[in-house]
C-alpha cells in the first residue's frame, strides 16, 4: 500500500499536457491541499487508533481464550488490509501536498489528483466502516472459537483426504529399520512427503514415519525409520531425511488437526476455573467438538479422493482415540462437579456414538465411562448422580 501510494501520487502526473488540459474543468489548488491536508491529519490519528484497538484484540483473545490462539486472532486480513490502507492514505497525502505546493501539477495534472484523491477518501470510508464491525468482535471469545473451529475443520478435511499425507499405510515389519533423528528440539510442524519420496527412490528404500506434525522432536525421539526393500542399509547421508521434517518452537494449525482440538479444550478448561465460572463456553464448545468429530466421519463427497502417490514413503494414520482424549478429557475433569458439563459431555457421546463409524462409536462410549466416572466421583447430589448414569447408559446403548 506505501508503494502503490506514491506511484499514484506521480501517475497523475501522467495526463498532464495541454490538450487533456482544455478538456477538464479547472481545480482549485487551495481545494485540493485543503482536502489532501484533512486526510494526512485524520489517517495518522486512525492508524494510532487502530495499531492501539489490534494490539487490545490481541492481548484479550490470550487472556480470555488461550495464548495458542494467538496465531489465529493475528492473522486477521480485514484488520491487517484496514491499517494498510489508512497508512498508504497517509503516505499519499504527504506526497502529493509536497508535490502540489511546488508546483508540480499543471491543470490536468490537478484534476487527476483531485480525482484520485477523492477515490482515496471513498475508499477510506468504506474500509473504516468494514474495520469497525471486524474490530468490535476480533479477540472476543465468541469469534476466537470460531477461528479455532474454522482452523481446526480445514486440517481435519486436508487429513480426511489425505490420511497418510499422500504416502502409504505403515506395514508392519518385525525390524524398525535405521532410525533417523532431527538435529533441532521443538514441535514438527510440516513433513516434505515428496522430498522424502526422491530420496527414498534414488537410495533404493524405504522410509516411514515416526513422527507427524505436532509431534515433540528432542533428543532420543526418531523422527523417521529407513528400511532398504532387500539387502543392507546403503551407506548414505540421511541428514536429508532429517531436512524433509520443519521443526518449530510452536505448533501449527494447518497440518496438525490435534492442535486445533487441544486449543478448544484448552478455552473449555478455563471458563470451567473457578476464577471464570463460565460453563455456557464450555458447553458450546462441546457442541463444537460434536460438529468436527461428525465432520471427520463423513463420506467423501463427490469429486474428491484420497491421495496416496508416494509409494515409498509410510505413514501412520492419526488415532481417533487419541484425538477424543485431546477434545474431551480435560472438559470431562474440570467440568466434573458441573452438572450442566457432565450432561452435555453425555449427550455429545451418545451423538457421537451413533455416527455409523464403529472406532467413532468406540472412543465415544470408553470416554462416555470415563467422563461418568468422574462426575461420580466428584457431584454431590445423588439426584445429579442419577442424571448422568441415565445419559451415560443412553450413550451405551446406541
Amino acid at each position: 500500500m506505501c508503494v502503490l501510494s506514491t506511484a499514484t501520487v506521480f501517475l497523475a502526473k501522467t495526463v498532464d499536457n495541454p490538450e487533456i488540459g482544455q478538456l477538464v474543468p479547472a481545480i482549485a489548488q487551495d481545494s485540493i491541499e485543503t482536502l489532501l491536508a484533512i486526510i494526512s491529519a485524520s489517517m495518522l490519528v486512525i492508524a494510532t487508533f487502530a495499531v492501539a484497538s489490534m494490539v487490545s484484540a490481541y492481548a484479550s483473545a490470550s487472556s480470555t481464550a488461550t495464548p495458542r490462539s494467538f496465531s489465529l486472532v493475528i492473522s486477521d486480513d480485514v484488520s491487517q488490509n484496514a491499517l494498510s490502507t489508512f497508512i498508504g492514505a497517509f503516505i499519499f497525502s504527504i506526497i502529493a501536498l509536497i508535490a502540489l505546493k511546488n508546483g508540480y501539477y499543471d491543470k490536468a495534472g490537478r484534476f487527476a489528483l483531485f480525482v484520485l484523491t477523492l477515490m482515496i477518501l471513498a475508499m477510506i470510508i468504506i474500509t473504516f466502516v468494514s474495520w469497525v464491525d471486524r474490530i468490535a468482535r476480533l479477540g472476543r471469545l465468541g469469534g476466537t472459537i470460531d477461528k479455532v473451529e474454522a482452523a481446526t475443520a480445514a486440517a481435519l478435511r486436508r487429513r480426511r483426504n489425505a490420511p497418510t499425507l499422500g504416502g502409504v499405510p505403515v506395514e508392519w515389519r518385525q525390524n524398525g529399520g535405521h532410525a533417523i533423528y532431527g538435529g533441532r528440539i521443538g514441535y514438527v510442524q510440516r513433513v516434505d512427503i515428496p522430498a522424502l519420496q526422491t530420496y527414498a527412490e534414488k537410495s533404493g528404500v524405504r522410509i516411514t514415519l515416526a513422527a507427524l506434525p505436532g509431534t515433540f522432536s528432542a533428543p532420543g525421539r526418531a523422527l523417521a525409520y529407513m528400511t532398504k526393500d532387500s539387502g543392507d542399509l546403503p551407506d548414505i547421508d540421511t541428514s536429508q531425511i532429517a531436512k524433509a521434517f520443519l521443526i518449530g518452537d510452536d505448533r501449527q494449525f494447518d497440518e496438525d488437526p490435534r492442535f486445533g482440538l487441544i486449543v478448544l479444550s484448552e478455552i473449555a478448561s478455563r471458563a470451567l476455573s473457578p476464577a471464570v465460572n463460565d460453563p455456557g463456553t464450555a458447553i458450546d464448545i462441546i457442541g463444537t467438538f460434536v460438529r468436527l468429530f461428525a465432520l471427520w466421519s463423513e463420506p467423501m463427497e463427490e469429486g474428491e479422493t484420497r491421495t496416496s502417490e508416494y509409494d515409498r514413503v509410510e505413514v501412520p494414520e492419526l488415532s481417533l482415540r487419541d484425538m477424543f482424549d485431546d477434545a474431551f478429557t480435560a472438559i470431562a475433569r474440570d467440568g466434573a462437579g458441573t452438572i450442566e458439563v457432565a450432561g452435555r459431555l453425555q449427550k455429545a457421546f451418545a451423538s457421537l456414538a451413533s455416527i455409523e463409524d464403529a472406532a467413532m462409536r468406540d472412543a465415544a462410549i470408553h470416554h462416555s465411562r470415563l467422563a461418568l466416572a468422574r462426575a461420580e466421583n466428584v457431584l454431590e447430589l445423588p439426584e445429579d448422580r442419577e442424571v448422568v448414569r441415565k445419559l451415560a447408559k443412553f450413550a451405551s446403548s446406541v
